[in-house]
C-alpha cells in the first residue's frame, strides 16, 4: 500500500493497534495515514498517541480553540495534508466553515473575538521557519489565559510543528474524508488552495 513516498502497510498489518486505531477512527472520522506509518515503530506510535491524547483530552483549552490553533500552525507551515485534517477537525469540533474559511483574515474578521486573535497571532508566528514567536505574543496571551492554558496552546502548535514536518517530509496522501471536505465544504466557497 502506498499512502506516501515509501511503501506502508494496511491497518489490518497491525492487529495489536486495533483498539488504538479505532479509538483515533471514532475522535476523527477517519484513520489518518500518518498513523499507519508510524506504526511500524511502536515505541514511535506510542509516545505520539500518547502526546497527542494527552493534549487533546486536556479541558485546559476547549476543542474548537485547539483545532482552530492547528489549523492555523499548519497554513503557515503551508502543510496541505495538515491543513485538511485541521480544517475537518474544526468543523467536526463545531466551528462554522464561515469562521474556518476566514481564518487567513482573522485579524479583521467578527468570526474571532480577541482571545482567539491572540492565539491565532502565537500560532501563525509560530507556524513560520524560522519561527516568529516573540515574548509580545505572550505578553498578550497572559491577559486573557493562565501558565498552563498558554502550556496547552503551545502544546498543540508543537504537536503540529512534528506533523507538519512528518506529513510534508514524507509526502503522505490526503484521506478521503478531509480531502472530500476541503474539495466539498471550503474550495467552492473561496478557500485557497
Amino acid at each position: 500500500m502506498s499512502i506516501s513516498f515509501i511503501e506502508t502497510k494496511d491497518p489490518k498489518d497491525f492487529p495489536e493497534y486495533k483498539e488504538l486505531f479505532s479509538l483515533i477512527e471514532n475522535f476523527m472520522g477517519y484513520l489518518p495515514h500518518a498513523f499507519l506509518l508510524m506504526a511500524d515503530n511502536p515505541n514511535l506510535l506510542n509516545a505520539f498517541s500518547g502526546l497527542s491524547n494527552e493534549i487533546f483530552s486536556s479541558d485546559e483549552i476547549d476543542n474548537q480553540t485547539k483545532q482552530l490553533i492547528a489549523l492555523a500552525s499548519s497554513l503557515s507551515s503551508g502543510c496541505k495534508y495538515c491543513q485538511s485534517h485541521t480544517s475537518h477537525g474544526a468543523e467536526r469540533a463545531g466551528v462554522s466553515v464561515d469562521k474556518i474559511l476566514s481564518i487567513l483574515d482573522y485579524q479583521n474578521s467578527d468570526h474571532f473575538s480577541k482571545k482567539e486573535k491572540c492565539v491565532l497571532d502565537l500560532a501563525f508566528a509560530s507556524g513560520k521557519v524560522p519561527n516568529e514567536a516573540k515574548k509580545e505574543h505572550f505578553d498578550k496571551l497572559k491577559k486573557h489565559f493562565t501558565l498552563s492554558q498558554i502550556t496547552i496552546i503551545v502544546s498543540v502548535i508543537s504537536l503540529f510543528g512534528f506533523l507538519n514536518r512528518w506529513n510534508d517530509t514524507f509526502g503522505t496522501q490526503i484521506e478521503n474524508v478531509p480531502g472530500d471536505f476541503v474539495n466539498n465544504e471550503l474550495i467552492p466557497k473561496g478557500w485557497v488552495k
